[in-house]
């Protein structure tokens, strides 16, 4: 199965460097993306160009892919479902969730010179960076890449309902699927609560697994595209 792989804030597609060849020794076709704004020098990219290179990525694929997002780009991930529902075979959400229609997609740390740079590590100290070294979390901090306000602060929009009857995985790495149930019963998570299809994986983790267990990540992808195919 073809796996559409989009990295969170101030990632590109070197952020999937690990788990790719674990996908594809397990049969499966990776495809991790440079974000436009994040990797490929355009600092005046906007969401909807980032919006538009995943659905791209959708387009080109030969069948259903599968279409993971990490944090922020979970929302990618989403905004993909309702562009394509009729294309994707499951929406798959590591550490993050979709935002709500008319909201911010990630205004979440100060913008400096047009862009948010990584505000550091302190901001994640505790269970988001339990499971990273400092040679790891030095490496990582090396490869961040400012993201443009015009990403960081463009607005989310949705446009087919149908994206409510996509099969969803929420990935929970640094917080519980208990957790996540009890959000989305408060009606902390709008897009998730209208939903019919949600199911959730425990993964033992901080917020970045694709740096800290790859293997067990690609594990993880592996079997839900192994169930996305079933059901397509």
């Amino acid at each position: 199965m073809d796996i559409v792989l989009i990295g969170g804030l101030w990632l590109d597609g070197s952020a999937w460097d690990k788990v790719a060849p674990a996908l594809e020794e397990r049969g499966h076709r990776p495809r991790p993306l440079t974000l436009p704004g994040q990797g490929d020098g355009n600092a005046s990219a906007t969401l909807d160009d980032q919006i538009a290179a995943v659905v791209a990525a959708v387009d080109a694929s030969a069948e259903k892919p599968m279409v993971v997002g990490h944090s922020a780009a979970s929302g990618l991930a989403w905004i993909a479902a309702d562009r394509r529902p009729d294309k994707i075979a499951m929406s798959v959400m590591i550490g993050g969730f979709p935002g709500s229609d008319g909201e911010t997609y990630a205004d979440f740390f100060p913008v400096r010179d047009g862009a948010m740079p990584f505000p550091g590590w302190e901001p994640f100290d505790g269970p988001d960076t339990a499971d990273l070294d400092d040679d790891t979390m030095a490496a990582v901090q090396s490869r961040m890449i400012p993201v443009p306000e015009t990403v960081s602060r463009g607005i989310v929009s949705f446009v087919d309902e149908r994206r409510y009857d996509m099969p969803a995985v929420l990935v929970c790495p640094e917080f519980a699927p208990a957790d996540v149930k009890e959000w989305i019963a408060a009606g902390e998570l709008p897009e998730l609560t209208k939903a019919r299809d949600v199911s959730y994986v425990d993964l033992d983790a901080g917020h970045w697994p694709m740096f800290s267990v790859p293997d067990e990540l690609a594990r993880v992808l592996s079997e839900l595209a192994a169930d996305a195919d079933d059901g397509a």
